[in-house]
């Protein structure tokens, strides 16, 4: 059998950032139980650059009172599940995400998370062959905070 690499570890949930879109410090649910990972943020229109499909999309900072628009490479609108069982229809973008101190392309659905605590989840297809989860700890990857065991938010 092959050695596994020592993969950095990440706790259940974490701040991240999407650096093309000028998000820093997303608070994101880290979620081995959904495919694809999700942002809240409601789309505003498709358009087309340079031969280059794109989607524009608000993201609402509830609590600042603040919305930013966005716009990333569209990549495809997928049937999508929610956690209640409900299939959906979504806008999927491609765009680095940073975890920690690794940066990497991820797809991720744009869906209307107002009613969830966290504004990000962060999918298995996103953390597979990058991460370990260890859902006993939080912020493992948020060098401002200092790692948190157990699961009171």
């Amino acid at each position: 059998m092959k050695p596994r690499k020592e993969l950095p570890v990440v706790g259940w949930r974490e701040l991240v950032c999407l650096p093309e879109l000028g998000l820093t410090d997303i608070p994101a649910k880290i979620d081995t139980g959904a495919r694809t990972s999700s942002l809240h943020g409601t789309v505003i229109e498709r358009f087309e650059r340079d031969g280059q499909q794109l989607v524009r999309f608000a993201i609402d900072f509830q609590q600042q009172k603040v919305r930013q628009i966005c716009e990333a490479v569209h990549v495809d609108i997928r049937g999508i599940t929610s956690s209640n069982g409900e299939t959906q229809r979504r806008y999927v973008i491609k765009t680095p995400l940073r975890i920690g101190d690794l940066e990497f392309r991820a797809e991720i659905s744009l869906a209307d998370r107002s009613d969830m605590k966290f504004p990000m989840l962060i999918g298995r297809s996103s953390l597979r062959r990058r991460f370990v989860v260890d859902s006993g700890y939080s912020w493992l990857q948020t060098p401002d905070l200092t790692p948190v065991k157990g699961h009171k938010p």
